[in-house]
């Protein structure tokens, strides 16, 4: 799959602490029947070698399904695994040496949550960027919440992909329909469902309405 191609619609990010099924696996391939596009392995508290068997067995699942895998923070990890790429914050490698490392083939999402990062980001070679906290989350306790309106700004100041994450869910997804957003990032709303294939499902589907 090109980078140009890739549909940012329905982004899933793992929390083996949040989900309902009994392996990130399980939860990965549930979540990609249901419709998810994109999958990122976000497990925070995992060792090098635990968090390096665990993104190979989740690639076996997005190769199947044909969905790009996105490694959160572990750059080293993506490239061990030969990943559609990474997501990096603000404190992790900058894009710029990440881009050197990974190469032109790679994705590379920066979370951006200013207009300036967001610059910064496309500039130093960006494919996507991830604004938010667009709600209070538990799943990054301390993110400050950003606002529509700097999500406009943002929107209007670049033009590469913006994905919104931080606490969106399916009861208020549609916020944020007609602003240019390219996906959505869900965590808890989907993976801690009982049905998380249907929870994607019905995600998805309130998605077309973006």
């Amino acid at each position: 799959m090109a980078k140009m191609d890739i549909d940012y619609t329905l982004y899933i990010c793992t929390d083996s602490g949040l989900m309902s099924s009994k392996t990130v696996e399980q939860s990965v391939e549930a979540v990609l029947r249901g419709g998810a596009t994109v999958i990122q392995l976000r497990e925070k508290n995992a060792g090098s070698r635990e968090l390096y068997e665990l993104a190979k067995r989740v690639k076996t699942v997005t190769d199947r399904y044909n969905a790009p895998l996105i490694i959160d923070d572990r750059l080293d990890i993506a490239l061990a695994v030969d990943a559609a790429g990474v997501h990096l914050g603000q404190s992790d490698l900058p894009c710029a040496v990440a881009r050197k490392l990974l190469g032109d083939d790679k994705i590379i999402g920066i979370t951006a949550p200013t207009v300036e990062l967001a610059q910064a980001a496309e500039r130093d070679g960006a494919d996507y960027i991830g604004v938010g906290a667009m709600f209070a989350t538990s799943t990054k306790m301390g993110a400050p919440a950003n606002t529509k309106e700097n999500l406009a700004a943002i929107r209007a100041a670049v033009e590469i992909p913006i994905v919104i994450i931080g606490g969106v869910k399916r009861a208020n997804v549609l916020e944020f329909a007609g602003m240019g957003v390219n996906g959505a990032a869900v965590i808890s709303d989907i993976i801690a469902d009982p049905d998380p294939e249907g929870a994607a499902a019905e995600m998805r589907e309130i998605m077309k309405k973006f």
